[in-house]
């Protein structure tokens, strides 16, 4: 008789690159993209847009083409439950999502159907997966008690036009946990929301999470929401990780210049140790049809060495930092910031 290994990852991928074809030349949206998930851990993916951020997840759920892209895989590995995911045909990736994987995306009212009812969206999302109609509806009700939307009787007869952007992003997250998925992705959940409804949404999936025991990864350009929400934080420029590790060590043991960008042009506390007044990132991200040869940042990168223009730098271990901080760098950023601030 064998036993599950529960040391193993739940989510691992390897080398993924992601491609997309225009009259121009392939996009190179995602290069080389490699990370593990643990079971229970919260991994924040922050990055500008075109970053690769949200590609390589829809990649790794079989969802380019249904999102209106006509990306490709062509390369790397992506691992589920130690189950190979690229090339498995439609049907088993339709089963594997929602199921095992649930997904929140950004705007509720591009994702919910406006003919149908909130309540039937959702026993929709559960009768897919084989329950019965009845236990279904039941189950509806009990998901919308569990999000936070009161009267769940009454509201589970309105449509979606009929609820506020919060209370719609609370529909979408009773559907994507509706089947209490190993793994909750939600990408860029809450960027629509106002500050106070925004923590509301936070706090409500702090909490699921803890209820059901799932891993998520949250998807954002606000390095203030990751650091409310996740563990771990993951930080992706053209395509790559530049840096990834505790939320602790990349905030304030920040090893990658860009990461440090985000972070000075960041507002409040979350912010406060790495700047005196706010400031933004000089230049523009590289165009991914001709991305440059080495370190897709060194263009915009102040402290830049020559080799960040010829060759792409490795994530590894910081020497010094702690377990698990990785960075993408040819550069010592604390000596650089140092020789900045006594010249």
């Amino acid at each position: 008789m064998t036993t599950k290994d529960t040391t193993a990852p739940l989510l691992e991928i390897r080398d993924l690159a992601v491609h997309f074809p225009t009259p121009g030349g392939a996009v190179r949206a995602v290069n080389g993209v490699s990370y593990t998930l643990r079971a229970g851990e919260t991994l924040g993916i922050v990055g500008e847009s075109g970053s690769g951020k949200s590609v390589h997840v829809l990649a790794l759920l079989g969802l380019l083409a249904a999102r209106g892209g006509a990306g490709a895989i062509v390369s790397g590995s992506v691992r589920f439950e130690g189950q190979e995911l690229i090339g498995r045909d439609e049907p088993a990736l339709r089963a594997l999502r929602g199921r095992r994987i649930g997904v929140v995306f950004q705007d509720p009212m591009s994702s919910l159907n406006p003919v149908l009812t909130v309540g039937e969206q959702i026993a929709e999302a559960l009768t897919s997966h084989g329950l019965g109609r009845a236990a279904a509806t039941r189950r509806a009700l009990e998901l919308l008690e569990l999000v936070g939307i009161r009267e769940p009787q009454r509201r589970a007869r309105d449509y979606p036009h009929q609820f506020s952007g919060g209370m719609r992003q609370r529909v979408m997250i009773a559907i994507g946990i509706a089947c209490e998925p190993k793994l909750l992705i939600a990408d860029e959940p809450t960027t629509a929301l106002d500050v106070t409804v925004q923590a509301q949404v936070l706090d409500l999936m702090r909490d699921l999470r803890k209820k059901l025991g799932m891993a998520m990864i949250w998807i954002t350009h606000d390095m203030g929401v990751v650091a409310g929400i996740a563990e771990t934080v993951q930080v992706m420029y053209g395509g790559r990780i530049l840096e990834r590790g505790p939320v602790r060590a990349v905030f304030h043991d920040t090893r990658n210049a860009y990461t440090l960008g985000l972070l000075q042009s960041l507002p409040g506390a979350a912010g406060a140790a790495h700047r005196s007044r706010l400031t933004s990132i000089p230049g523009q991200p590289p165009d991914m049809t001709r991305p440059p040869p080495g370190d897709p940042f060194a263009p915009r990168n102040r402290f830049a060495t020559p080799r960040c223009f010829e060759e792409v730098p490795p994530l590894a271990q910081v020497p010094d930092g702690a377990p698990g901080h990785l960075v993408a760098a040819w550069y010592d950023l604390r000596a650089a910031l140092a020789a900045e601030a006594a010249a």
